[in-house]
């Protein structure tokens, strides 16, 4: 069973600093120098993987060799080692989206794709503030009273009767998407509108996005702000 990991572990002992381990969605990323000794690379990992105990157990490991190249063989053994020893999930290596190759792995280039999405689901009640640098989904309602910022994006899959400001500090093609739209205020980048005290009677899913330095409202599906991406896009 994979667990999901919220902290970040940094560690750097006295006698080196080239391994680093990351908390990273379900597991964990590791960042390492393939040129090391391998028992150099061992030892670090051994301290590194026993302070998580537990936590490793199952864990999906995703590799970084920082770009070295031509060390495959090192980083076999390092996923031999993780595996008989501290008995890990998956073990995979890390592939910059820059460095996809041409043919039919770039007809799925989200796979490569390290998420920039905080995903929840849930009402999120009166008092409650959701804060994040990535794009935020929520499948849930928001209720007044309730205040969400987000680096990107705000997309919510039910009725959004709160605050919001998206686009923080200053990306201002960021959109605020709700299926029932009625927010006491919005704000994208550093252009902010005021809701209506009265509740819309519309029912559609609608967005609001910068036009114009102003803050405008529109029907998603017949504005269709998505429409002139030719491909899927990864968040």
């Amino acid at each position: 069973m994979a667990v999901t990991i919220y902290f970040v572990i940094l560690m750097n002992n006295e006698t080196s600093n080239s391994i680093k381990l990351k908390g990273s969605g379900n597991g964990f990323k590791l960042t390492l120098d393939p040129s090391m000794p391998v028992s150099s690379i061992e030892e670090e990992l051994t301290q590194l993987f026993e302070s998580l105990k537990h936590f490793a157990q199952n864990a999906k490991v995703v590799i970084d060799t920082d770009g070295v190249k031509g060390y495959d063989h090192v980083i076999e053994n390092i996923e031999s080692f993780l595996k008989k020893k501290f008995k890990v999930g998956e073990v995979s290596t890390f592939l910059p989206e820059k460095e996809i190759k041409q043919g039919s792995d770039s007809s799925k280039p989200w796979m490569f794709h390290r998420s920039d999405v905080l995903m929840l689901k849930g009402r999120i009640r009166s008092g409650q503030k959701i804060e994040s640098k990535k794009h935020i989904i929520i499948a849930g309602d928001v209720n007044p009273g309730a205040e969400i910022s987000s680096g990107g994006d705000v997309i919510i899959l039910g009725r959004l009767n709160g605050k919001v400001h998206a686009g923080l500090p200053d990306k201002k093609d960021a959109i605020i998407f709700a299926l029932e739209f009625n927010p006491t205020q919005i704000k994208i980048a550093d252009v902010t509108a005021i809701g209506s005290d009265e509740k819309s009677g519309s029912k559609k899913a609608e967005f609001a996005c910068i036009d114009k330095d102003r803050i405008i409202v529109q029907d998603y599906l017949k504005a269709n702000p998505f429409a002139s991406i030719p491909w899927p896009e990864a968040l």
